[in-house]
């Protein structure tokens, strides 16, 4: 058995792969991969998928739920894009690299970028107090879970401003109060389903109000919103597989009891960290992410050691981004205690006999 701490793609329910492969050779005669998405077969697909989202979330009146391609990457431009207003400026919070990414999407742009909070100080090991806020912007853009570098807000940023964020590594994991958001964007392939497509959960009262002079067709929002999502030829795959993890996400509980998985998995792997003197965390205590657990051996000499124990377990993807090093243990939704188990209790081995 494998234990899949891999960052993404995502690890998925099984019973998800299984009935998704069943649509790869026959959905309704045809194989899922060349029915038309015109069909009343997709459009229902597309209908059930966006109503998911909106149940799982519990997502107000006045928002539209889109599903576009381009991930999280075409998202900072998009949203950038479609929030610029009359002042052309922004205020953006530097947590990371995906962070950074936004920033310079937007930067490219035309916007004037205003980072008032960043930890790039102490190598993006804590989430930056959000004080001094500047209030002559058009909107403020945060990452909520920064998955290179193991940190998360545990809290939305309090302003008056416009909110958008890129929740692509932690939306579904834990409850939102989405009212507070403007838009909000996130790549499928942590949490929702397989890579291709990209969620855009949308306040309707700011669609088509960019004043941005530079607005290809694809990236209006207004113009998915005003097609259903199906401005040019969806993913139908992505979304197809999104909807049944969707399905399953409810059936077990939804996003509230998801989220109380989430904390106790967390729990196990950051206290045998912190109890075990072979291994160190990174980040600050308060600011750790409960999807992407960062960590360092104490002593790199017992990085072999180390590494073949783990590999031997049936464990992968536990290496940290090769911009950090170290290891992440991504712990998403459809990750087990089990598997967490399995690596805490390899962690505690690896101790015993080399401490």
């Amino acid at each position: 058995m494998k234990h899949n701490f891999g960052a993404g793609p995502c690890i998925l329910p099984q019973d998800v792969f299984k009935e998704a492969a069943k649509a790869v050779v026959d959905y309704n005669g045809l194989s899922l991969l060349e029915i038309s998405h015109r069909s009343p077969d997709f459009v229902a697909v597309m209908e059930e998928a966006q109503s998911l989202v909106k149940e799982a979330l519990n997502i107000p009146n006045g928002y539209t739920v889109l599903f576009l391609q381009g991930g999280a990457s075409l998202g900072f431009s998009i949203t950038a894009l479609n929030m610029m207003r009359e002042h052309k400026k922004a205020a953006y919070v530097n947590t990371g690299t995906w962070a950074k990414g936004a920033i310079n999407e937007a930067k490219s742009l035309g916007i004037d970028v205003n980072v008032f909070a960043s930890s790039e100080d102490k190598n993006f090991s804590y989430i930056p107090e959000l004080v001094n806020i500047p209030n002559k912007v058009d909107f403020l853009h945060y990452t909520s879970n920064n998955t290179i570098f193991g940190t998360q807000f545990n809290q939305i940023p309090q302003s008056d401003l416009p909110l958008v964020c890129d929740m692509s590594s932690d939306i579904f994991s834990k409850p939102v109060d989405i009212s507070k958001f403007d838009i909000i964007y996130a790549g499928a392939q942590k949490n929702l389903g397989p890579a291709g497509t990209t969620l855009f959960i949308v306040k309707d009262e700011i669609l088509g109000k960019s004043s941005s002079e530079f607005m290809p067709k694809y990236l209006n929002l207004k113009n998915h919103a005003d097609k259903g999502s199906m401005l040019n030829t969806p993913p139908v795959f992505s979304i197809y597989t999104s909807m049944l993890n969707l399905r399953h996400l409810i059936k077990n509980g939804g996003v509230e009891a998801a989220s109380k998985r989430n904390t106790t998995k967390a729990e196990l792997l950051y206290s045998e960290i912190e109890r075990n003197p072979l291994f160190k965390a990174p980040v600050s205590l308060k600011d750790r992410s409960l999807m992407n657990a960062t960590f360092l051996l104490t002593d790199d000499s017992n990085k072999e050691i180390f590494d073949a124990m783990w590999n031997d377990a049936g464990i992968i993807g536990l290496k940290g981004h090769r911009s950090v090093g170290g290891y992440r243990a991504s712990m998403y939704n459809a990750l087990t205690i089990d598997s967490v188990k399995v690596l805490t209790d390899v962690m505690n081995e690896f101790t015993r006999k080399n401490g």
